[in-house]
C-alpha cells in the first residue's frame, strides 16, 4: 500500500496518509475540519537495494535462463564416447615390446 501525500487549501495542513491505492481519496482535512483537501502528486518511494549486490542479469525471463542453462551443461553422448574410449584403451593395451637390435652388414 502506498503513502499519499495531502494538502489542505483553507488551511495549508500537509501529511502523509497511508492507504490502499483502490480506496478513494481523503475530502475532509483533520486540522480545519473543512472538505479542502486535495491529494498532491509525489515522486513516490524510492527503491531500497538490500544485500549483497544486484546485476542486470538478476531478472532474465526464465526462457533466456533455460536456454543459458543448456548451454552450459555438456551434451550426454559426448560424456559416453569419453568414457568408452578410456575404457577400451585399457583392455586393450598391450606390454611395450623390447625393440629388435639394430641389424649390420657386417657378418662375425
Amino acid at each position: 500500500m502506498p503513502t499519499y501525500e495531502y494538502k489542505c487549501e483553507n488551511c495549508e495542513h500537509q501529511f502523509e496518509h497511508f492507504q490502499p491505492i483502490t480506496s478513494k481519496s481523503l475530502r475532509k482535512c483533520p486540522e480545519c475540519g473543512k472538505n479542502k483537501l486535495i491529494r498532491l502528486i509525489g515522486s513516490g518511494a524510492g527503491i531500497i537495494f538490500k544485500g549483497t549486490g544486484f546485476y542486470q542479469t538478476d531478472y532474465r525471463s526464465d526462457s533466456y535462463k533455460k536456454s543459458a542453462a543448456s548451454d552450459k551443461k555438456p551434451s550426454s553422448t559426448t560424456t559416453e564416447k569419453k568414457d568408452s574410449t578410456s575404457k577400451d584403451s585399457k583392455k586393450e593395451s598391450k606390454p611395450a615390446e623390447k625393440p629388435s637390435p639394430p641389424k649390420t652388414d657386417n657378418p662375425k
